[in-house]
């Protein structure tokens, strides 16, 4: 990282930042994809993404920069952790694992574009 030019530290950040975004922007599709709100609302199945009601979850999923180089993306509604992994009280509807898993190819090919591009000194 020394040996880094300002210019290819912006372009890895942006990089970095735009992977954690595809994450959040996927985790929340598979929350609202096929969602009804209100009297029709119907509860996802154990083991299925939950499906909006209010839309407080999927509106609370976004990416936090951590550091230089670091971003994740998070879900930050109370009940968030215990959606994703499930507790005493529900079964897990995951969102976030499987969001990673659906978009880990083209992350993959992103990221090592985005290496590539940045070690010769271009940008994104």
């Amino acid at each position: 990282m020394r040996n880094m030019t300002l210019g290819m530290r912006k372009e890895a950040q942006k990089l970095i930042y735009t992977l954690a975004d595809m994450h959040a922007t996927e985790a929340a599709i598979s929350i609202t994809t096929g969602a009804v709100s209100g009297k029709n609302h119907v509860a996802s199945k154990p083991g299925e993404p939950p499906n909006a009601d209010t839309h407080f979850l999927d509106r609370s999923i976004h990416v936090e920069k951590t550091g230089p180089l670091t971003a994740n993306s998070v879900a930050d509604a109370p009940y968030a952790a215990s959606l994703e992994f499930g507790d005493d009280k529900i079964a897990e509807r995951p969102f976030m694992r499987p969001a990673a898993t659906k978009i880990k190819k083209a992350v993959d090919r992103l990221a090592k574009e985005g290496i590539r591009r940045v070690n010769r000194g271009g940008k994104l």
